[in-house]
């Protein structure tokens, strides 16, 4: 999986993308087909600011997450893009089973005019 890391007003050192990489390689062995990710580190109004988008099976998502600490900013964006990914492949898998078709059954019909309603 490639990780497209940008910072704005935030210097993205090499322990940042070694955390990045640590934290995003759970999501690479459980989601395989996912290609890239594109992730924004921003520091604005004293908060970090991650915001992490991506095309899974060809929908778009988007999520986001901040915290006055950067790590724990970027943990909770791992997690809310967990619980999307998870959400989407459900949802994916759903669509694959035949749903159960609700009908009267025939019998009813004929028990109603076997009744004597006089």
């Amino acid at each position: 999986m490639k990780i497209n890391l940008s910072g704005h007003h935030v210097d993205v050192t090499e322990s940042i993308k070694e955390h990045i990489h640590e934290k995003f390689s759970k999501i690479a062995t459980h989601f395989p087909t996912l290609i890239s990710l594109d992730i924004i580190l921003s520091y604005e109004h004293h908060k970090h600011n991650i915001e992490i988008r991506t095309t899974y099976e060809g929908g778009r998502m988007s999520v986001s997450a901040n915290d006055s600490v950067m790590y724990p900013a970027i943990a909770t964006g791992v997690k809310k893009l967990d619980a999307a990914l998870k959400h989407r492949k459900g949802l994916l898998k759903a669509n694959l089973h035949s749903k159960p078709v609700t009908t009267a059954p025939e019998i009813a019909h004929e028990k109603v005019q076997e009744m004597n309603l006089n």
